[in-house]
């Protein structure tokens, strides 16, 4: 199927409305590899962010926003990424009546190529230069002294010690490659959970095996949830990874099997 989408090849830069550019890729592609059957362990959403909507208001002036983008995890279908950025140029030279009119249609065409409700949230610039860069709170992993060679999925590095805990934990190190193109994606990663403790030095070298693994931002964060289920057996477990921008989108997966939505918080590397 992903070589019917825009992954990976020349495209031509349509700068008029055209919503028949987004391109669906079922989750199934991906949750059938790892074994997640249609009775899926953890709810959550995709949170997308894009820096570079703009069009054109009735008298011809360019108008610019921030837009967010919510994709609940049971929408069949994910947006694949180029096809949503070619998308959004699509608007560059394109009238409308209202920043209303520009937000119906995002939630439309959206909502039709997902196959469920998307939300759609659309900032000024004035309204955007208030949020703040923050940092996760919890305990960073990334000072451990460790050492690894292995750079494909391995969760044989993931462990447990005897002790009850309920911690939070993230590690900036998180790196995985685009599923057709190769290009880097670069992540910050926080895992909330309550049962016996993880071992954070296993944890951590777990994570840095996606370094080479190749899939896309929404199945990562499904893959690391349910290998820390299936591995570690937390009572509660949440997993949420902020992605660098690419292209003027950043993408922001969340899971969880005890926690709602989360703020969309904007990280210091995004």
């Amino acid at each position: 199927m992903l070589d019917q989408s825009p992954l990976g090849k020349q495209s031509s830069y349509i700068t008029t409305y055209t919503p028949e550019l987004l391109f669906p890729i079922p989750r199934t592609l991906a949750r059938d590899k790892i074994g997640l059957k249609a009775s899926l362990p953890f709810t959550g959403v995709d949170i997308w962010n894009s820096y570079e909507l703009s069009w054109l208001n009735t008298k011809g002036k360019p108008q610019i926003a921030f837009a967010e983008f919510h994709f609940p995890y049971d929408n069949p279908f994910i947006v694949e990424s180029k096809s949503f950025k070619l998308y959004l140029n699509s608007f560059n030279q394109t009238k409308f009546d209202s920043w209303e009119d520009v937000h119906a249609a995002l939630v439309k065409d959206l909502s039709k190529v997902s196959n469920g409700l998307a939300k759609v949230f659309l900032f000024s610039s004035q309204e955007f230069n208030r949020l703040t860069l923050q940092e996760f709170s919890g305990t960073c992993l990334d000072h451990l002294d460790v050492e690894t060679d292995s750079y494909q999925i391995s969760s044989h590095f993931l462990s447990t010690q005897p002790s009850e805990v309920e911690e939070t934990i993230y590690s900036e190190l998180l790196k995985s490659n685009c599923l057709a193109t190769g290009q880097p994606d670069w992540g910050t990663v926080l895992i909330r959970y309550a049962g016996k403790k993880i071992q954070h030095e296993g944890l951590l070298k777990y994570l840095i095996s996606y370094r080479n693994h190749s899939g896309f931002h929404e199945d990562c964060v499904e893959q690391i949830f349910n290998d820390l289920l299936t591995q570690c057996q937390p009572a509660r477990l949440t997993v949420y990874a902020r992605y660098v921008r690419r292209g003027g989108l950043d993408i922001n997966p969340f899971r969880s099997n005890f926690e709602a939505s989360p703020k969309n918080v904007r990280l210091n590397r995004q």
